[in-house]
Formats: C-alpha cells, structure tokens, sequence
C-alpha cells in the first residue's frame, strides 16, 4: 500500500495527464471588412457563412467567426452549434487597412485544444499590414487548414492618384518639376481602349492661403499617366501641394476617396518667428514686433483665436512665441503640437511673461510647463498663499446629454490647470444639493476627476442650496482668493430677493461668484444679477462645448497669488552670463511685477536673470532657457514692456536683450546647401533619401546622419539611415497611417538641421482594386502538419458544381485529430491519500476473526427469542406454584434466624408437599431451577458449628452437581 501510495504521489507531482483522441472539428471563419471590399459583397461574406454552417455542421462539431480589418475581433467565439450573424457586424473595427495576417493570429490563439483546426479566409487578398504567407506557414506548420473565399470586383472604371511627387526641401528661387502620377484602372476590353475624362486640378496651400496651380482637362486612358507641372520655390516656409481628379461623369470613377494626393516641401531662407498674441488684447506686442523686424528677423503676428490647425503650419517657423496669452484659447491637440515641434523638430518656444502667461494663465499641468526651464506652480508655501475653488453644477433633468458630459469635461479641465496648494470643491444640485467634492487639495486630481465623471442627472431645479454648500466651503477653508462658480441651464425654484442677500452675504466675507447660463431655458436675469452683486463675471453658453474654455477662464481667478507685483519695483540682476544676456553691462532698469515660477531641478536650466525678492532665488526666475530634446525652450516672467517692464522700453540693450533671446531660441540655421532630401512612399513604407556634395560638388561620405519622424497623431519615429552609395543615405520608417509625417535630419555635427515632410494621403485599401489570387492560391495550397491541403472555393455561381461554394463542406474531417490532455493529478493525490490511511490501519490495527462464532452464536439466541411462545406443559405452572412456596417458607425461616441471631438454622429435611427430586425437574429456564435446587439442598442440610455460610453454599452447590452426574 505504500509502495503504491508513493508511486501515486509521483505521477501527481510529475503532472500526468490522460491523453485521448479527439474527433472534433473547429472552423474559423475570417471575414475582410476592410473598405476596398463593397458593402454588397461584405453583406454576402455574412449569407455565406449562415449558409454553410447552416448546411454542413456536423454534432460535436464547432463553428466560429473573427472579422478583422486593420485589426481583428472575434465577432462570434467557437460554438457546437449553428452560429448565425446578423445583418450587422457588431464589432468596432478599423477598416482603413487590412491585417491578414493579425487575423490568423488571433484566430491560431482561439482555437481550442480538443479539436482539428481549419481557418475560412473570404477575403480579396490586398493585405497593406503583416505578412499573411508568413504567418500562413505557421498556422498550417501547427496543423490548421487553410480554405479561401476569394472577394472578386467586377471590371470596373476608377481613376487612382498614385503619386505627388515635389523635392523635400528647396532653396528660394529654386525650380522643380511637380510630378503627378495617375491611373485608370479599368482593364482593357478587346478592341475598346476607353478614357475616363474629367478635369486635373492642382493647388498650393501655405499657412491660410490656397492658390490654385493647375486646372486641366485630361483623357485618361487605361493604365497610367504622369503630369509634370513646372514650379519654383518662392518665400521660405512650409508648402502644401494637393492634386485632385474631378471626373466629367462620377459614375465612371467607381471611388472618389483615392482621387487625391498631397506633398509638402519646405523652402529655406532667413530665421521665422511665430508671435502669438490674446486676440482680446491685440497689439499689446507691437512695439516689441517692431524692434524685432528692425533687426532683421521675421516676425508673423497671429491672434489667438486664428491658431494654427495643422502641424505642418508650425513648420516655416523656426520659433514659437507666446505672448501672454491663455492656456483656455488653446485645444490640448494644439498645445501638443507646440510641445513636439520643439521637442522633436528642433524649433525655440518662447513664453513672455503676463498675467495671463505661466501659473496664472493656466499653464499648469500641461505639456508647455513640461517644455519649459522653470515649473509653474511655487513649491515654497512661505511664499505663494493658495487659492480655493468652488464648483457648483446643476444636474436637473433638462442637464441629459451633451450638456452635462460637456460640463464635467469642462470642470475636470479647470481643475487641471489649478497649483497643487488651490483647494477645489464641487457641488452638484437638482431640488436638492450635495457634496460631490469635499473642498481637497487640487493635487489629488485623479480622485477628483473621478468624482466629477460619476455625476448623473436629477430631477428638478433648486439653486439655492447648491449656493449654501459652496459658500460654506468656502468660508471655511484658509485662501487668500476665493472663488465660486454656479452653473444652471433652467429655471430655479425660490425668489430673487433671497438669492441677492446671499450673494451679498458671500462678498461680503471676501468671496467672488461667476454664474454661466447654459442654453435659452436658464434664468439669465437672476444669474447675471447674482455674478454683478458677487463681483464676478455673467457668461452666456449657446454651445456647451465652450464650456472649458469659460470653466478654465474662471479657474484662473484664483491663480492671482502667483503674481509678485511692486509699486517701487525691483532691479533684476544677472545671475549667469549666458548667451541671451552676453553684452549686457549696467543696471537693469527695474520691473514692477513678474509671474513666479519654480526652477526646475535640471542641470541642463540656466538662470540669467533673477529678481532679488523674494529672497528664495527659485521662485524669482526673470529670465531662464534650456535645451528640451532637439530644440530650445525659454521663459522669460515679466512682460515685455506694456506693464512691468515699461521702464525697459527706453532702455539702450532694449533690443540686444530681446533679440538674442529670440535668435538663441530659434532653430539652427545653415546654408545646408550641399544636402538634398528626397522622399517617396511604397507599401506602407516610407524612403528618405539624402544626397551630399561638397562645395566642388564631390560627394560627402561617412556622415553620421540623424532623424526622427513626427507621424499624424503627433507620435515619434526613430529614423535609421545608413550610407548605401557615394554621398548617398538612405532611411526608411512606417507610414500606416492617413496623415502628414514630418522629418528632422541632421546631416553631422555642427550641421544644422533639415526639415522636410511627405503625405498620405489615402490608405493603401482604395490603391489596389485586383483580388490577390497568387496570394490566396498559395495559402490554399498549404498542407498542413498531418492533414490535406485547403480548397479555393469559388463563390460564383456559374463555376463547376464542384467548387461552388456551399458544394466544398469546410466541416470535412481531413485534417489530423486533436489529441485532448486531461490533468488527473488531483485523482492521483486524492488515490494516494487513501491509500495511505489503509496503510495506517493495517500497521496500526490488529483484526482477528474470533468474535464471529460468539456473534454468530448470539444472533441465534437472538432469533429463537424472537420466536412465537408456544403454550407450555401444566407441570411449568406447579413448578411456578411451588416455587413460590418455596420462597416464601425461606423467607419465613430467615426472619426467625434474625429475630433469634443465637439459633441454629435448622432444616427439617422435608421438601414442602409436591416438591419432586431434581431429576425430575425439567423445564427451559434451567438456571433459575439450579438456583432452587441449591436453595433446597441448603436448607435440608444442617450446617457444622464451625462452618460459614460461603462455606456451606460450596458444599451444596457441589452435591447438586454430583446429583446431575457432572464433576465440579
């Protein structure tokens, strides 16, 4: 038992497990829903499938479906019974690229382990990501079949923009040809050659500005065409060609979406800067614009509410900036493109001071702070007292939808913007009002984004106590500025008169009231009364997405602290003698107010200028820069000559100053023109190619070249480029994407860098419009590992019977069997568990079979009791009659032995009448008649003097065994 118990123990830990052959099939289907398949023939991927599980699925069998288009889902997971998709597929795909491949592997992983495998691939062929044979050869070296459905198009006419082809970068002045690449792809029919004719347009967009370049009419035969258009590169800057085909009849062009193609190139020249001002405060940077220019730089001006929308706007500029304007006026997606085109592309950001700039413009948290030298929010509490803020939002039912998303969008915005010390508080409110928020610190805004995004909606309109539980929040919280914002879109309950003495009552302990009106139905009256007597500001909201804006905008109210103002003013002082300040001798004249900051903890920040107060020199930052990635990035905390600085507009280094901290910040310029880029894109693939030459037009070899790729979503992009020929290097990186990409190549050290860009301008899905058979015939043909090779299933009807599509059963049994492993190791452990308590019992426990004749003997007894009493003899009853007698006459004589305890006990050797000898004394009780035989034989015998009592029971029991002829 032990033996086997150890031997259990072992298999168990070893893992066995019981392997068993499985007759089961699985089949995947892999639908193409990628936009090059119609939609009619994506409607018949889903008929097909109903019908043939509906036809050829067999009991026990399994039957799956994954759609996948630039990525894969599985739209319904492997079932033993009949699956059917509805008319629509429910899962959310990307369908501007097909991955095949992706779709092979994520089916390879769903199969289960107990069944054959084979794969159902109804699809045209045209992958754009991946490699489908590759991964082709994996499934079928795994054992999984591979059947096909080829998607085939009908011979139909399209017109594709293949190419737009223009040098990456030009000088000015310089020619070039813009090269247009088209193609009808219609198939030529026998003895018809027809052209599609339609009208060839090309156009130039720079910054705002299109101008149209080309407007031809064409005849495009079948096949492909190349149109050059002569151009020259005029003022530097960044260039956006765009070629369009309009057909003369749209139903000869079957898709419109790959009628266009773009390009951009860029024309190098003197040193751009970008100034971007509040446009409610337009040309409060004039005169600092004008002593720009002086020194020959060129300076564009564009307000805040005409920004850039497009990265590729940002490019002609070789520095950004911004001049005391509001984070509000900005979208994320924007202030992400000015992180990036410094960080990435090399070009200077530069933010000029303001009360409106930095911490107290709501800068903070964003990715400008993470940009500059210096943080916008004091880590020094002696310094910066905080601010505290109170949300106070209606959630009445007519608050559903937009508006309410769009008013927690707008309250988690201007919670981001607030310093780790500001307290913040959010109230929601229908008819009646609660605490969403707890007035908190705003350093813990991921709890507090959270709280907000949970806000549901309500039922009625009661603002009165929403505005009780803001002000008592704010009464007791400990700020130096206090503010409050109530937003409603309806009619509230209560009267105006209780709603002005508690605006009152609120300013007067020192706390402000902004109210936002939201749609027609809100109290307008009411709300812009309570925000006059709170010393606030009333806005009017038709659009709520404009309520981040407004949100953030009343955000920075409490951000005042920030700001260190003087009415002596203070002297700046020079603290390094960096390169934006070198020359610059005497006395500065002195500033009147600055935004403060904290200097970054980075070896890499360079202080020059510093304001003797306060006393910590890292919360009195005047002018500081450092390099953040490829380019450089300066903050400079007082303005520039409209407030703070008004007595530095007289000054002699006025222009020194400001100009070298706009030439330091700028992109590195050169001649760079020994270097010519040249861009193309093929199969998702995009080659930069850079020639060198020297100034004798020799090539330049063994550079060490650098770039990077900014892609459409703004993402980063290693480019590697190696030399591959005499002064030529050639890189290579992804273009998956739809979009404009934009490369950063340095040519060597000390070589300034070369900005160039190429366009995608529609994906690879609408280039190809033949089904790719050799493709599809290949993965068919596969023989997977002890199975038989796929079958092309021919979905049209008019083929041989053989290959129609619902003839082929894809449920045949034709491939290897799936073995099925099962762990056992728990019945193992559970077997040898036993086993070792009988191995226990047996050593521990002795058993002996003796007590079975007892037993046995005892059951009998048992059993004859049990027995019907049958009627007994008449002698039972005189034997019965004298024993009593008997019993009684002794009895008789025992109490006359005691009442006479000196009296012999003397038997007259008579039995009483009728008593017979003991021979004669039969019956079924014979114990009980022993007892009176023993009984009488004492009593008729006359005991010796000297002789006991046990004594004498000895003797008589012995005379009655010799009378029953036995031995004692």
């Amino acid at each position: 038992l032990r033996s086997a118990g150890i031997v259990l123990l072992v298999f168990a830990v070893a893992d066995a497990q019981w392997v068993r052959a499985s007759d089961r099939l699985t089949v995947i289907y892999l639908l193409d829903q990628s936009l090059s398949i119609p939609r009619e023939q994506r409607e018949a991927m889903i008929e097909h499938v109903n019908q043939t599980v509906e036809q050829h699925l067999r009991n026990r069998d399994r039957a799956g479906v994954i759609v996948f288009g630039r990525d894969a889902s599985i739209e319904i997971p492997p079932l033993d019974r009949k699956v059917h998709i509805s008319g629509r597929i429910e899962s959310t795909l990307d369908p501007e690229n097909t991955n095949l491949a992706g779709a092979m592997r994520l089916a390879q992983a769903t199969f289960p382990e107990d069944a054959a495998k084979r794969v159902v691939i109804v699809s045209d062929g045209n992958e754009n990501l991946g490699d489908a044979l590759k991964q082709a050869r994996l499934v079928a070296g795994a054992g999984v079949g591979i059947d096909v459905v080829p998607v085939r198009y009908d011979n139909r006419a399209d017109v594709v923009l293949r190419r737009l082809s223009v040098p990456g970068n030009l000088r000015p002045g310089q020619p070039f040809d813009l090269r247009i690449v088209v193609e009808n792809t219609t198939r030529p029919t026998a003895g018809r050659s027809e052209g599609i004719a339609g009208r060839l347009v090309v156009s130039r967009r720079t910054g705002n500005q299109s101008d149209e370049l080309a407007n031809m009419c064409v005849v495009l035969p079948p096949g492909k065409r190349v149109f050059a258009i002569r151009q020259q590169g005029e003022l530097p800057g960044s260039y956006r060609y765009e070629a369009r085909f309009l057909p003369d009849r749209p139903e000869d062009d079957w898709m419109a979406r790959n009628n266009r193609a773009t390009a951009i190139t860029h024309v190098r020249g003197k040193g751009q800067v970008l100034l971007i001002e509040d446009y409610a405060n337009r040309g409060e940077f004039d005169f600092f614009v004008e002593r720009l220019r002086k020194q020959d730089l060129e300076v564009t001006v564009r307000p805040s509410n005409r920004l850039f929308a497009e990265f590729d706007e940002l490019q002609p500029y070789d520095t950004v900036l911004l001049a005391n304007v509001p984070r509000e006026q900005f979208t994320d997606a924007q202030i992400e493109m000015l992180a990036r085109n410094t960080q990435q592309l090399g070009a200077g950001l530069v933010m000029l001071g303001g009360a409106n700039s930095f911490g107290s413009g709501g800068w903070t948290n964003t990715l400008v702070e993470q940009a500059m030298p210096v943080d916008f929010q004091i880590q020094n509490l002696k310094v910066v007292p905080s601010g505290a803020l109170a949300l106070v939002i209606d959630r009445s039912g007519s608050m559903s939808g937009e508006k309410l998303e769009a008013c927690k969008a707008a309250a988690i915005a201007s919670i981001k913007t607030l310093g780790w010390q500001d307290f913040v508080g959010v109230v929601e409110f229908d008819s009646d009002a609660q605490w969403i928020v707890h007035m908190t610190r705003a350093r813990n805004f991921p709890a507090v984004a959270r709280r907000i995004q949970n806000i549901g909606v309500g039922g009625g309109t009661n603002m009165y106590p929403g505005m009780r539980f803001g002000y008592k929040g704010l009464k007791n919280v400990e700020a130096s500025v206090k503010h409050m914002v109530v937003l409603s879109d309806g009619q509230t309950e209560g009267k105006q008169e209780s709603y002005e003495t508690l605006a009152g009552q609120i300013g007067r302990d020192k706390i402000t009231i902004s109210t936002v009106a939201v749609g027609a139905g809100a109290n307008e009256t009411l709300l812009e009364r309570i925000a006059t007597i709170g010393h606030g500001k009333f806005h009017r909201v038709n659009n709520p997405r404009t309520l981040p804006r407004i949100f953030m905008e009343e955000a920075r109210r409490i951000a005042r602290p920030l700001i260190y103002e003087s009415e002596k003013g203070v002297r700046p002082v020079v603290k390094y003698g960096h390169d934006a300040v070198r020359g610059i001798e005497g006395p500065l004249p002195p500033i009147h107010g600055f935004v403060m900051t904290t200097v970054k903890d980075n070896p890499l920040v360079e202080v020059s200028l510093v304001s003797p107060v306060p006393s910590d020199q890292r919360n009195s930052t005047i002018l500081a820069g450092w390099t953040y990635g490829l380019g450089r990035a300066v903050a400079l905390t007082t303005d520039v000559g409209a407030r703070w600085a008004a007595d530095w507009t007289a000054w002699q280094d006025y222009d020194k100053l400001f100009g070298q901290i706009v030439r330091w910040s700028m992109r590195p310029f050169g001649a760079n023109e020994r270097f010519t880029v040249n861009t193309r894109v093929e199969d998702n693939q995009a080659e930069v190619i850079l020639t060198a030459l020297d100034k004798d037009e020799l090539f330049v070899n063994f550079l060490n070249v650098g770039a990077i790729a900014i892609g459409p979503e703004l993402e980063s992009i290693d480019v590697k480029i190696e030399q591959t020929a005499p002064g030529r290097y050639v890189g290579h990186f992804p273009v998956d994407k739809v979009g404009s990409y934009f490369l950063s190549i340095t040519p060597g050290i000390g070589e300034a860098p070369i900005q160039t860009g190429l366009n995608v301008s529609y994906s690879r899905e609408f280039r190809d419009r033949a089904t790719n058979e050799p493709l599809l015939d290949q993965m068919a043909a596969m023989v997977p590992t002890g199975g038989a090779a796929g079958v092309v299933i021919e979905a049209d009807k008019g083929s041989h019977e053989a290959q129609r599509p619902f003839a082929v059963d894809t449920f045949r049994h034709d491939l290897k069997k799936a073995t099925c492993n099962q762990e056992v190791w728990h019945y193992l452990a559970l077997l040898a568990g036993c086993l070792f308590f009988f191995d226990v019992l047996v050593r521990r426990v002795q058993v002996n079979f003796a007590w079975v004749g007892p037993a046995l003997a005892k059951m009998g007894n048992l059993v004859r009791r049990r027995r019907p009493e049958v009627a007994l003899p008449e002698t039972i009853d005189r034997l019965r009659n004298r024993k009593a007698e008997v019993e009684s006459h002794l009895q008789q004589m025992r109490d006359e032995a005691d009442a006479q305890p000196t009296a012999r006990f003397e038997a007259s050797g008579e039995m009483p009448d009728g008593a017979g000898p003991l021979q004669e004394l039969t019956g079924p009780r014979q114990g009980k008649r022993l007892e009176k035989q023993v009984k009488s034989s004492i009593a008729s015998e006359r005991p010796a003097e000297d002789e006991t009592y046990t004594e004498r029971l000895l003797r008589a029991k012995k005379k009655v065994w010799q009378e029953r002829g036995k031995k004692p």
